[in-house]
């Protein structure tokens, strides 16, 4: 079940490949996300000494969250993956210039897992061509609408 996706980063890059990454979370953080108060905009992965990081994820907290904690809505969140899959990511980036991009937040199993993709970024005549296609698709479907209507 899917919480929050970023479709900016579909509209701002080709996808190649797909992950599904842990989150390692606060107690309040898993609170705020059932809540649905995740956010994915602005976020991205980086690489530091061998693990990935998810950076600029807002997580508000709730207003009930407990008194002794002081929430940092934007913290760095470390992302769980196997070595392989680290290792395999580790040599895209840095061979064939890939960028790492948070896709999805769902649940899986009771946790909340991030799905991360491999991205090459899109020139402005791309996102054009996607739109169009898109565009041509949306006028399809409404003509075989009208079609089973009438």
């Amino acid at each position: 079940m899917s919480i929050i996706q970023n479709k900016k980063a579909y509209h701002e890059y080709f996808i190649e490949d797909k992950y599904e990454a842990g989150i390692m979370l606060e107690g309040w953080e898993v609170k705020a996300i059932r809540a649905g108060r995740a956010q994915l905009k602005e976020a991205y992965v980086t690489i530091k000494g061998g693990e990935l990081y998810l950076f600029g994820s807002h997580i508000s907290p709730l207003l009930n969250a407990s008194t002794h904690i002081h929430p940092d809505p934007v913290r760095t969140r470390k992302l769980l993956l196997h070595k392989q899959e680290i290792d395999k990511i580790l040599g895209k980036v840095q061979r064939a210039g890939y960028t790492i991009m948070p896709l999805d937040m769902h649940y899986k199993g009771g946790r909340v897992k991030l799905e991360i993709g491999l991205a090459k970024g899109k020139k402005q005549h791309d996102k054009r061509a996607t739109e169009k296609e898109r565009e041509g698709k949306m006028e399809a479907q409404q003509a075989m609408k009208k079609l089973k209507r009438g």
